[in-house]
């Protein structure tokens, strides 16, 4: 756990150290709005931004005439170092770069004292206050039924996603005590669902085998980032090596330096934009930012065959919450635990789910939410209302949050569902949403056949 630094708002600053025009001299981030420092640029980093609230075409607000009955939440853990192998090679990369240019001068100018430090797969203190936050916006938005309840949080078991879970679970607490609201259950159990190999974890993909091995679908977003890196990379490559004579960067060392823009940033404290990201202009970040959107959009996402296939037995969880009906699955859900009521209780009000980026993108695969997307193009950027709202950044960022939300309206027979992505009301086309984005119960439980007849589970295990 980390000290409190605000109990309904969290805010840092930081004073430039370069000019005004590029670093302004305070930079914010709140539970509800996120992360808006250099939004021209942390915006753009794809699943590496930090959470930040983006637009919505329909308020997300509670309608005035309608009562929240229902709240889960799926949200991925907060920010991190990078990978084992990952942050071996942009130490490699620093050393390359440092042994072949003498003096740094200019923008490159932090390089002559810049020591490379970052751990590997951890959260930083920045995304544990992240998800503290994440809790507090969680406890204001369903205030009413969180006085009321005590949510039921489960966590991957991935040490940075265990660890994001209990940090959610202190925002939560501390802004109900800030009510004045007793509090007698924390700190909250949180049920911890083992990412073993060949472990059934809805949260944590693992056991379609065509998908986790076969080279047909794990090349499928592989080509489309290689064939779009070629339209963009190579100008960039070239202007690093004019400004840094014998520094002899390759493609691939000019992305892991782009990378070291988010993951130098979410390693401050405070989240400071790193100096690393002063290397690049904006267009060059929109052109980053769509590289990584292709590589989810292709491997998890509508692109690949299988994968929204991953994220059928969490919808298939999703259906049983809302419905108070058991579960029936036959692909991810551990039955083990999803049939006893004490590892997979229904008829609760509140719900928390801590996982990955990519296993929230294969969920909102099986939900359809991005059934009106067109294939992402591979050699140009169309805007976000062209993917109708698709992007790595828009849907899985850093302490990325989804809101499933049931409700009861004055006038409505049925109960509505309502899902919220990133503080964006989904459309929901699949179950004729209405213009604030609700469907029945019904409907949306209907829409979902996709995922009740198992995806392609069928296609996980043929040869």
């Amino acid at each position: 756990m980390i000290p409190m630094l605000s109990l309904a708002v969290f805010a840092f600053f930081f004073i430039a150290s370069r000019s005004q025009t590029l670093r302004p001299p305070r930079c914010v981030d709140t539970p509800d709005k996120g992360y808006q420092c250099q939004p021209q640029i942390s915006h753009y980093l794809g699943q590496y931004s930090p959470f930040f609230s983006i637009p919505s075409d329909s308020s997300n607000a509670t309608p005035e005439t309608c009562t929240i009955t229902f709240a889960q939440i799926l949200s991925r853990h907060g920010a991190r170092d990078p990978t084992t192998s990952k942050t071996k090679v942009y130490n490699n990369t620093i050393q390359k770069l440092k042994a072949n240019v003498n003096r740094f001068s200019g923008k490159y100018n932090f390089l002559n004292s810049f020591v490379y430090s970052l751990g590997a797969e951890q959260l930083t203190t920045f995304g544990e206050q992240q998800m503290v936050n994440s809790g507090i916006a969680f406890y204001n938005r369903y205030e009413k039924l969180a006085q009321e309840s005590t949510p039921f949080i489960r966590s991957s078991g991935e040490a940075r996603v265990v660890m994001s879970a209990r940090n959610f679970s202190q925002g939560l607490h501390t802004a109900k005590t800030s009510k004045k609201v007793a509090d007698a259950d924390y700190p909250y159990p949180v049920l911890v669902i083992s990412e073993g190999h060949g472990s059934n974890n809805t949260l944590d993909h693992d056991l379609c085998t065509a998908f986790e091995s076969g080279e047909a679908y794990r090349s499928i977003s592989t080509n489309a980032q290689r064939t779009f890196l070629a339209t963009f990379l190579p100008a960039i490559t070239t202007r690093l090596n004019a400004d840094l004579v014998s520094a002899n960067l390759t493609a691939t060392d000019t992305i892991n330096l782009m990378d070291l823009c988010p993951f130098v940033t979410v390693a401050s404290p405070i989240g400071a934009i790193s100096s690393f990201c002063y290397l690049f202009t904006e267009d060059e970040w929109h052109h980053y930012d769509y590289y990584q959107t292709l590589g989810k959009y292709y491997g998890y996402g509508p692109g690949n065959p299988l994968g929204p296939t991953q994220g059928v037995g969490f919808v298939n969880e999703l259906i049983a919450r809302m419905t108070g009906n058991a579960v029936n699955d036959h692909t991810t859900v551990n039955h083990t635990l999803d049939d006893d009521n004490e590892t997979f209780p229904l008829g609760g009000a509140l719900y928390v789910d801590v996982s990955h980026d990519n296993d929230m993108t294969a969920i909102f695969g099986a939900l359809g939410l991005y059934n009106s997307t067109l294939p992402l193009s591979n050699t140009s950027i169309p805007s976000t209302r062209q993917t109708n709202g698709y992007s790595a950044a828009w849907t899985v960022p850093f302490a990325g949050r989804a809101y499933f939300e049931k409700m009861e309206c004055q006038g409505v027979e049925e109960e509505l569902v309502r899902i919220i992505v990133n503080g964006r009301v989904m459309p929901l086309e699949t179950c004729g949403g209405d213009r604030l984005g609700r469907c029945t119960l019904s409907r949306f439980v209907e829409s979902l056949s996709f995922a009740a007849g198992g995806g392609k589970w069928d296609q996980c295990f043929t040869s």
